[in-house]
């Protein structure tokens, strides 16, 4: 299958290494790879349009990529607000991906206190021993394949400390305890309250799994950068501009933050609206 789209508004670099996800690659040729839900997808920017390759049927594609979704209409609203309106002028190729709730769970367990060359080799290294081998690298486990699986048998990931809290993790879901299909259908703060039962699952942690695998756009992870961002920009809240997409303007404005190389050197003179 393969399927061309619309460059405008999707920017496959600024997508997948935006930090939402952690297993999409670069190749030598400029294109980008990625095994996902256990099949190849590989993404070339093919003369101003983007064109997408997978065994993947075209409806898959489209959800994984959130391809119906006009994120123009975001940044119309969203460029009420001066701040916003800049991140989205240099970030606007950013696009919030659907992915498979098992694997963003365990990534961003992983993701805690960890910088990303350290995170993509433990998942790597996951991959590599429990995955299914298939051309191209390795699938990412599912939670059945790891049932029993213990901290002591996660040891050649190198993860540390956050392997007992992988095992939790697949031990909640294996049970029941953490039924994706219940997280779901539940409004947001309930949805983190349940997550939260894992162990080392704190709020950041669940609302990038709220926001990345079950597209709850209302989901704001506030990590250490974003915190930060927030206490200079926006210290009385997100403008109201925002409203039930805080989580694409989180990645607008953090994108933006570190691709101009950090808070010190985004222009302050641009008001805050509220």
């Amino acid at each position: 299958m393969k399927i061309k789209v619309k460059k405008t508004n999707f920017d496959p670099k600024q997508t997948f290494f935006c930090g939402q996800c952690f297993r999409w690659r670069e190749l030598e040729n400029g294109a980008f790879s990625a095994i996902v839900s256990g099949k190849t997808i590989t993404v070339t920017d093919d003369c101003g349009e983007i064109e997408i390759a997978s065994e993947h049927t075209r409806d898959f594609l489209e959800n994984y990529f959130d391809l119906k979704t006009d994120y123009g209409e975001y940044i119309r609203k969203f460029s009420t607000d001066p701040t916003l309106k800049a991140a989205c002028e240099n970030s606007s190729g950013i696009r919030i991906l659907r992915q498979e709730p098992f694997e963003t769970l365990l990534s961003f367990i992983i993701s805690q206190n960890n910088n990303i060359p350290r995170i993509t080799g433990i998942i790597d290294r996951l991959c590599g021993e429990f995955g299914k081998e298939i051309d191209g690298g390795h699938t990412f486990p599912s939670a059945e394949s790891l049932r029993g699986v213990t901290a002591e048998d996660l040891a050649p990931l190198r993860a540390g400390f956050r392997a007992k809290y992988l095992a939790d993790a697949v031990s909640r879901v294996n049970s029941g305890e953490i039924e994706f299909s219940e997280i779901d259908a539940m409004p947001l703060d309930k949805a983190r309250e349940r997550l939260k039962q894992i162990k080392g699952v704190g709020d950041k942690v669940a609302d990038c799994v709220l926001l990345f695998a079950f597209h709850k756009l209302d989901a704001f992870p506030k990590d250490v950068w974003v915190k930060r961002l927030m206490n200079e920009f926006y210290p009385n809240g997100l403008p109201k501009c925002t409203e039930g997409a805080e989580g694409v303007a989180q990645q607008y404005l953090f994108d933006y933050v570190r691709n101009n190389g950090g808070l010190n050197n985004v222009d302050k003179s641009l008001t805050v609206e509220n």
